[in-house]
């Protein structure tokens, strides 16, 4: 019992250590600040939210949290040389790509730069210079390259695990602008976690040794361990895929990816060129996931357009009216208490027709009709709590993908679309149109109505009866 009863103290000192490290809590800040954005988004965009900001950040927290006692666990048969100096170089690494693309705030990306500079510095000698930067290119080659893109590779495998699992769920609505300026819906993918680790390291001083031979040790080696956050995040955008599917397929390609990646970096521990295409294939087959997700989007129709053929949703408020109908993203309402609907404005008409029912004709996503219908309640939402697909005269879209830190600051929200009087007076005159559309149907239905015929003021009022006196 004394070897684990030594692993169990040194992982309490390495988990109260964790606390005091400033980087803890810029990873939590970091979460927060994500999904605040993503809140202020969808408020700029739909005038309401899915989610708070709170209870997104406590729940990827707890999930982050969940994730790394896996992980940490996995991690008492890697083990790595890693020193406060290897996660200064990782962060400043990090802090440094997202300069060029946002995306670039990855473990992979940071420990795949840091492996290519470290081949960099062997070939060319200045491992051996001496200088002003000798300490700092010292400290470069000391870095166990292969021990940080294992883990990397075991953090892409959590990190598709995440996306399978909250993706759906957490997925943001959007309007975009397409190609020619039509707005069109879309769903974000998007998540950042924090994932606090506790990993083996070598120890220069006393420390313990282990029953076991850690893949990145030698059986001269004794171990502590050290606990420090990692923040892992994702991004993506879908127009032609349900956000359960996305979720599915980008965090099957994500797990495959950690594996490859994690099977390459423990090869490199047996012969050493494979750390140099191991950090090349970080990059490169990350991005290659990046441009089959493009290209398999171009590749197909938008899903959540109107046709104009019904209300085609976008999103369903959670505990909403429409969410307890069974409602789904990308199904069309075509009927509402008998009456056709083609835009939002006619769907609120009908809704108002009958203030404390509705029933609804709705086409899912494969075409079938299905009916459903509820009662209303004072104070629900006025349209269900539908986020309807886009028409012609939304007022603004989420700004385009960022390309670096300083665009996302800047862009990371909604603009305007059309500020032009053109694009103006066509929003009115469609407007317009649906007024008169919605009027028009009115007076229709109420001409179909059958005359009462007029009362004889003589006669008694129908209903009575009445008996003449013999």
């Amino acid at each position: 019992m004394d070897p684990l009863l030594n692993v169990l103290r040194e992982a309490g000192q390495a988990i109260i250590g964790l606390f005091t490290q400033p980087y803890f809590y810029i990873a939590i800040a970091l979460v927060w600040w994500h999904a605040r954005l993503g809140v202020s988004l969808q408020r700029k965009l739909f005038h309401v939210r899915l989610y708070g900001t709170l209870y997104l950040t406590l729940t990827r927290i707890i999930a982050g949290m969940a994730v790394g006692v896996v992980l940490s666990v996995a991690g008492l048969g890697a083990g790595a040389d890693l020193t406060s100096e290897t996660l200064m170089f990782l962060w400043i690494a990090m802090g440094i790509l997202a300069l060029f693309q946002l995306r670039f705030v990855c473990l992979a990306y940071a420990a795949g730069a840091l492996g290519l500079l470290q081949a960099l510095s062997e070939w060319t000698g200045m491992d051996q210079s001496q200088g002003a930067w000798s300490d700092v290119v010292h400290t470069l080659a000391a870095i166990d390259v292969p021990g940080l893109l294992f883990m990397a590779g075991l953090l892409h495998i959590a990190e598709g695990f995440l996306v399978r699992l909250q993706g759906p769920k957490l997925a943001i609505p959007l309007f975009l602008q397409g190609k020619r300026g039509k707005p069109m819906g879309a769903y974000a993918l998007s998540g950042v976690w924090p994932i606090p680790l506790l990993w083996l390291i070598p120890s220069a001083d006393g420390g313990f040794t282990l029953p076991w031979m850690p893949l990145f040790g030698d059986e001269a080696s004794t171990w502590s361990m050290l606990a420090f956050p990692v923040l892992i995040g994702f991004s993506d955008r879908t127009t032609s895929y349900w956000p359960e599917h996305k979720a599915r397929t980008s965090g099957n390609m994500l797990m495959v990816y950690g594996v490859v990646i994690a099977a390459l970096a423990a090869g490199a521990k047996f012969w050493s060129p494979l750390s140099v295409i191991a950090a090349v294939a970080a990059f490169v087959l990350h991005e290659g996931l990046l441009v089959l997700s493009r290209m398999r989007e171009a590749g197909r129709d938008p899903q959540y357009s109107q046709d104009w053929t019904g209300v085609k949703i976008l999103a369903v408020l959670p505990n909403a009216p429409a969410s307890e109908l069974g409602l789904l993203s990308g199904e069309t309402i075509r009927k509402v208490n008998g009456a056709a609907v083609r835009n939002k404005e006619e769907l609120h008409a009908a809704l108002q027709r009958q203030s404390a029912f509705c029933k609804l004709e709705v086409a899912n996503r494969d075409g079938h009709l299905k009916f459903v219908q509820r009662a209303r309640y004072e104070g629900e939402h006025y349209q269900l709590g539908l986020i309807l697909a886009p028409d012609d005269d939304v007022e603004f879209v989420a700004a385009p993908r960022s390309s670096s830190i300083w665009q996302g600051l800047r862009e990371a929200g909604a603009r305007r679309l059309g500020n032009s009087p053109t694009m103006k007076a066509r929003r009115e005159a469609m407007q317009a149109a649906a007024e008169q559309a919605v009027a028009a149907e009115e007076a229709a239905l109420a001409a179909a109505e059958p005359d009462e015929p007029e009362e004889d003021p003589g006669l008694p009022p129908r209903g009575s009866s009445s008996r003449k006196n013999s």
